[in-house]
């Protein structure tokens, strides 16, 4: 959806709360960059250090703009240095998770975009999380959470997120194959607007294991979760061998795919558009999306200007779920 046709109400716009992410990433700046370029489209609500913010090239339009900033002072800026991984950065990224909880729970925002954190720096403050997809989960105690991967060309849903690929097929069960194509469907039509969605599932094994050949994943696990689901949605096919889901997918015969692992799904979307690129949870009761893309210390440390492309994605995509939440 276009930013001309994202529907804005002369009454009322929607309030879009932004996490900084990891103080030492790219998060500050590409949030000045994008939240300057979208300005006039919703009103925005910046969840971070004002003192960081400050030192950002562009801060000054935000102020011009009104943009809010909820100022957490939770950075020792006078010690602070870009591009570090480090406890008391990883800390105070969860803190702006809790804050931008609060206000949403306040109905001070609509919805939430989340700018990258770093598993490395969280862990070292003490928070056991593979990051925001399973810290929501917790937090919000929703069993059912599905991270979705996305960019103009592809939906991508995840049965499995951050596991070593040995863990995989250990992990795969027939009711979390269900329960994912379950939520990934009911969301395309409650906050994507797709009246009769068309899912397809991909196999595990190369193939999809020629029916046993390649391991009994597709035939054990695989086939009887897609066999369940297609008794109760007509618009559930597979499983594919992943490469033929996704090109059918990408060619615009589907409108998700569900995947069985991460880089099932992350290579082919950072393939076709990594600058368009949104992880979005579905699931949750708000619309909670980030971009495609993790900290960049490196360019952080360096001082260079990252591109917010994704960052807009991620914003332009909230603002249409929220849209289509509120109008329903």
């Amino acid at each position: 959806m276009s930013l001309r046709k994202i529907p804005i109400s002369k009454s009322y716009r929607i309030k879009v709360g932004i996490t900084l992410g990891d103080p030492s990433g790219i998060g500050p700046g590409i949030t000045v960059k994008a939240v300057n370029k979208l300005s006039g489209i919703a009103d925005f609500v910046v969840i971070g250090d004002s003192s960081l913010l400050k030192k950002t090239p562009g801060f000054s339009n935000l102020i011009r703009d009104k943009v809010k900033i909820v100022d957490l002072h939770n950075l020792d800026i006078k010690r602070f240095k870009a591009g570090k991984i480090k406890a008391e950065y990883g800390r105070a990224s969860i803190e702006y998770l809790d804050k931008a909880l609060e206000l949403l729970k306040e109905k001070a925002i609509d919805c939430l975009v989340t700018c990258p954190i770093s598993k490395e720096s969280i862990n070292l403050a003490g928070f056991n999380y593979e990051g925001h997809t399973e810290y929501f989960i917790r937090k919000m105690k929703a069993e059912q959470a599905v991270m979705m991967l996305l960019n103009k060309y592809l939906r991508i849903s995840l049965v499995t997120r951050h596991l070593s690929l040995k863990s995989v097929p250990e992990d795969l069960k027939i009711n979390g194959i269900y329960e994912t194509t379950f939520t990934t469907y009911k969301s395309l039509k409650d906050i994507f607007g797709i009246t009769h969605p068309k899912i397809i599932l991909c196999g595990l094994n190369p193939h999809a294991s020629d029916n046993g050949l390649f391991g009994d994943e597709e035939e054990r696990v695989i086939k009887p979760a897609a066999k369940k689901l297609k008794s109760k949605f007509p618009g559930v096919y597979g499983p594919l061998p992943s490469d033929i889901a996704i090109y059918k997918a990408f060619k615009g015969e589907y409108d998700a795919v569900i995947a069985m692992y991460h880089d099932q799904a992350m290579i082919p979307l950072k393939i076709t558009g990594m600058d368009s690129g949104v992880n979005i949870t579905l699931g949750l009761n708000f619309i909670r999306t980030s971009p495609l893309h993790g900290t960049a210390f490196d360019l952080a440390a360096k001082g260079e200007l990252a591109s917010p492309n994704s960052l807009i994605a991620a914003i332009k995509l909230a603002l249409k779920c929220a849209s289509i939440q509120k109008r329903d």
